[in-house]
């Protein structure tokens, strides 16, 4: 195809109808950024919910762009001390360079803008000891925008020139920092994907940039742990791939309703997540449908043994657990006995200091062999966006 055909349209924030289901969509999203959760889940539990939802979330982006590492094969390097011996070693890193994407966002979003340092920091992350295709999913210019002109696989649209490239995204990132009113937040943000997409401004990685893009601007316009909110906007697209490319090409001809039907498909699909994953902020719920069957499933595949199923099933009941708590499981005992047990779980990583130096411990199945558990019981209750 020649490079004629690319079209041309301006960027604007597209206002919907009063009456229409995105105006809606927008109304709950930005009462949902301001709620405040105030769940029964622990804090340490919670950090390690955000953190396996930042991975599949990672593992999910990956998907998207045809890296084949299934759910189970990511988390076995993080419990195998074999985790060297993989089978898909360049399908792993990429994945860990998405992760580290996902960190270098946190730490950094508050205080800086998302501008085009922000941005090439971002792409070099994600790109970072990646061969470049045909061979890989690097880049040759990592942090720079494209040189040459390309096509976008699984998609008619045809980029803007490359020597266009820098003019378009400097618009871009001016329209995502522009402060309107909060109410255009998430419109904005969804416009921008799609926005990026469009440009493709990399000459490899977009995809997986432009994820990681979304995931930046929802945080920076609220929706962050701050507030025990766990978000997994990558869930959106990756349930359903095809669809995903569908609803791009919905957007690509730059008509108002076009943009419109791609805003309202990346906000619904928010919504929903945010509310699934809302619940497990809910103890209760956590509890009874995804750490005791963790347990369970530990048992029977003999990850533990009968007496740390006890201990950790009173843990679980409990929320925060000391020597005490115990002494029911171990009668006649002495207490170092019960502190011997508490510390060969510390050591295994599956109990952890409530803070810093306390003799008070809540569960953890953060890269230990619960993880396997905790995968299946989230699978089982609909939490993970892909299946394996």
């Amino acid at each position: 195809m020649s490079q004629d055909q690319f079209k041309h349209y301006d960027l604007t924030l597209v206002e919907p109808n009063f009456k229409s289901n995105l105006t809606d969509l927008i109304i709950e999203l930005d009462y949902l950024r301001k709620k405040p959760l105030g769940g029964s889940t622990p804090v340490k539990i919670f950090f390690q919910l955000k953190h396996l939802f930042h991975t599949l979330e990672s593992i999910g982006s990956a998907r998207i762009e045809g890296n084949n590492t299934t759910i189970a094969e990511y988390f076995e390097t993080k419990i195998s001390p074999n985790a060297n011996e993989v089978k898909n070693p360049i399908g792993i890193n990429e994945i860990k360079n998405l992760e580290n994407a996902m960190s270098f966002i946190e730490k950094n979003i508050k205080s800086h803008k998302i501008d085009r340092a922000f941005l090439s920091e971002m792409h070099k992350i994600i790109v970072k000891d990646l061969l470049p295709p045909p061979d890989g999913e690097g880049d040759r210019t990592p942090g720079e925008y494209r040189k040459v002109d390309l096509k976008i696989s699984k998609s008619k649209h045809i980029p803007p020139n490359w020597m266009k490239v820098e003019d378009y995204m400097i618009e871009l990132l001016d329209f995502i920092n522009f402060e309107d009113a909060p109410k255009y937040d998430l419109l904005k943000a969804a416009i921008a994907h799609h926005r990026f997409v469009w440009i493709h401004p990399f000459g490899n990685g977009n995809g997986r940039t432009v994820r990681l893009f979304t995931y930046a601007m929802l945080v920076k316009t609220g929706f962050n742990f701050d507030i025990g909110r766990i978000i997994n906007p990558t869930a959106v697209f990756c349930s359903n791939r095809n669809n995903y490319y569908e609803m791009l090409s919905e957007a690509d001809n730059g008509t108002d309703e076009g943009i419109l039907k791609w805003s309202e498909y990346v906000l619904r699909g928010l919504k929903e997540e945010i509310e699934k994953i809302d619940k497990l902020t809910d103890y209760a719920f956590l509890k009874s449908k995804i750490l005791l069957p963790t347990i369970t499933h530990s048992l029977e595949r003999k990850y533990i043994t009968d007496l740390e199923g006890k201990i950790l099933r009173k843990v679980i009941e409990k929320k925060v657990i000391q020597s005490s708590d115990l002494k029911d499981l171990f009668e006649g005992k002495a207490s170092s006995e019960i502190s011997r047990q508490i510390k060969k779980l510390v050591d295994k990583k599956m109990l952890v200091p409530e803070t810093d130096r306390a003799r008070k411990y809540v569960m953890s199945f953060d890269n230990n062999y619960l993880l396997r558990g905790i995968i299946k019981s989230l699978g089982e209750n609909n939490f993970l966006p892909i299946q394996d």
